[in-house]
C-alpha cells in the first residue's frame, strides 16, 4: 500500500512540478521539476519514518535544490546525518558527516536569519557532541559562538567552553588567569540569561551550579594561584567592589582558603561597600575558619535568608550549613540543612545524603534495635548518595562497608523479633527513619 501511496505521490509532485516550473524558479531553482520532485521523494519516506529510503532522495534535493526550497531541507538533513554518524564507524567518514551537519546549520542561518539565535545554539551543540574530545575546537569554535550570543547562550555551551578551557589548562596551553577569567565569563552570561517561563528559569540555575560545581572541582583557583593573581590587584585598588566580589567568590570555591590576609581585607572592604548575602556568606567563611562556630553559623543563616540570593546558591548554602553544623555538634541544624540540600538538588544531593548518612551512623539511640537501625538507615542514605552523585560514590561505598560491620548477627536480631528484609522504623536523636532489617 506504501509503494503505490508513494508512486502516485510521486506522479503527482512531477505534475505539480510541471505545472509550477515557470513561477517557481525563484525557490526551487533552475531544474525546479526535479527539486520538486525529489523534495517530495523524501519528504513522503521520512514522514514514514522510512530513513534509509529517506537519504539518498534528500542527497538528490540538497544537490537539486536552492537553500530556498524549503528550511526543513536542512532540518531533516541533520536529522539524517545524524543518524547517518551513528551508523558509521570509519573515522574519517565520520568526520566528514560532522563536516556536513556544521555546514547545513550554516546555510539554514544564511538563508534563515530570524532563526540564527537557535540555529547557533545547535550548532555549538553539536561541536560538543561530536568533538568534544578536542577541548582546543570547542575553546575556539563554541567560544565564537558564546561571544555572538551572549546570554543567550544555552547553559551547556557555557558549561562546556569553561571546561574546555580547563582541559587546556591541564595541557598547558592556558594559564590558571585564563580559566579564571572563563570562569568569570561564563558565570556572569548565566545569570544574566533570561527566562521564559519556571523551566528555563530552573535550567539556567542548574547550569550555574554545576559551572561552580566544575569549577570548584578543577582546583584551578588554588588559594596560592589566586593569592599570586589578586593579591596585587586588590593592593591597587581596595575600593573596587566588583574586584573585592570576584576576589571573596572565587576564594570561597578554594579549599583552606579563608584564613589568609588577602581573603580577610577582601570579606571586610566587601562588607562595608554591599551587606548583602554576598557579604554575610564571606563572614561565615571567615568566622568559621577562626573557630567562632556561633557567629559562623549565624552569618551563613542571614545568607541563606536573604530574598536576594536564587535557589542554585541557597541549595550551595544549606549544604555548607549541614556540612559545617555537623562538623561542628550542632545536629539539628544540620539534619535540617541536610534536608534542605536533598530536596532543593542542584547538584548537592548526593553530598546531601552523605552527611544524613554520617548523621545516622554517629546517632546515639539506646539499647534496643535502634542501636542496629541507624547504622541501616546510614546504609540507605549512602547508597542513596551513590546513586546520586558519581563524585561521592566511592566515599560512600566507602561508608556502607563501614556501618556493615555493626549489623547484628541474624540469631541476636531474631532475640529482638527481628528478620533480615524486614521493614523497621527507628526513631532517635530527633531523626526519624523507616529502613530495612540488615544482618551480618
Amino acid at each position: 500500500m506504501k509503494k503505490i501511496t508513494l508512486i502516485f505521490f510521486a506522479v503527482m509532485a512531477v505534475f505539480s512540478g510541471q505545472k509550477l516550473s515557470a513561477q517557481s524558479k525563484g525557490k526551487y531553482g533552475a531544474d525546479s521539476a526535479e527539486c520538486i520532485k525529489y523534495l517530495s521523494y523524501y519528504q513522503e519516506y521520512y514522514k514514514q519514518k522510512n530513513y534509509d529510503s529517506a537519504l539518498p532522495n534528500w542527497r538528490k534535493a540538497y544537490a537539486l535544490c536552492p537553500a530556498t526550497a524549503s528550511q526543513n531541507m536542512f532540518v531533516h538533513g541533520t536529522t539524517l546525518m545524524t543518524r547517518l554518524y551513528n551508523q558509521t564507524k570509519d573515522a574519517a567518514a565520520r568526520e566528514a558527516i560532522v563536516d556536513t551537519i556544521l555546514t547545513l546549520q550554516d546555510q539554514r542561518m544564511t538563508t534563515y536569519p530570524k532563526k540564527r539565535e537557535d540555529i547557533l545554539n545547535n550548532k555549538g551543540q553539536y561541536m560538543i557532541n561530536y568533538r568534544s574530545a578536542n577541548p582546543s575546537y570547542i575553546y575556539k569554535n563554541v567560544g565564537a559562538i558564546v561571544d555572538e550570543l551572549g546570554s543567550k547562550s544555552n547553559g551547556s555551551l557555557l558549561v562546556n567552553l569553561l571546561q574546555s578551557s580547563i582541559a587546556m589548562y591541564r595541557e598547558n596551553q592556558l594559564s590558571a588567569d585564563d580559566v579564571i577569567a572563563m570562569y568569570d565569563k561564563v558565570t556572569a552570561l548565566v545569570e544574566e540569561a533570561p527566562a521564559k517561563n519556571d523551566a528555563e528559569k530552573e535550567d539556567n540555575l542548574k547550569a550555574k551550579a554545576t559551572i561552580e560545581s566544575i569549577f570548584a572541582d578543577s582546583k584551578v583557583a588554588s588559594c596560592d594561584n589566586l593569592i599570586a593573581i589578586f593579591g596585587p590587584r586588590y593592593q591597587a585598588d581596595p575600593n573596587n567592589l566588583a574586584l573585592v566580589s570576584n576576589i571573596v567568590k572565587l576564594m570561597n570555591t578554594a579549599e583552606d582558603c579563608a584564613s589568609n590576609d588577602l581573603y580577610l581585607n577582601a570579606v571586610t572592604s566587601m562588607y562595608k561597600m554591599d551587606p548583602s548575602f554576598r557579604s554575610a556568606f564571606a563572614l561565615y567563611r571567615l568566622n568559621a575558619a577562626r573557630g567562632n562556630v556561633a557567629d559562623a553559623a549565624s552569618y551563613l543563616e542571614e545568607a541563606i535568608n536573604s530574598p536576594e540570593s536564587d535557589e542554585a546558591t541557597d541549595a550551595q548554602y544549606y549544604y555548607e550549613m549541614a556540612a559545617f553544623c555537623y562538623k561542628n555538634g550542632l545536629r539539628g541544624k544540620a539534619y535540617e540543612a541536610a534536608k534542605k540540600t536533598i530536596d532543593m538538588d542542584y547538584g548537592y544531593a548526593g553530598k546531601g545524603y552523605l552527611i544524613m548518612g554520617n548523621l545516622w551512623a554517629s546517632a546515639t539511640c539506646g539499647d534496643t534495635v535502634d542501636k542496629w537501625a541507624r547504622y541501616w538507615a546510614a546504609a540507605d542514605y549512602y547508597q542513596k548518595a551513590r546513586n546520586a552523585d558519581p563524585s561521592v560514590a566511592d566515599e560512600a561505598a566507602s561508608s556502607i562497608a563501614s556501618v556493615s560491620r555493626y549489623y547484628p548477627e541474624a540469631s541476636e536480631a531474631f532475640m529482638y523479633d527481628v528478620t533480615k528484609g524486614q521493614s523497621y522504623t527507628v526513631t532517635c536523636g530527633g531523626m526519624t527513619a523507616t529502613t530495612t532489617v540488615r544482618v551480618q
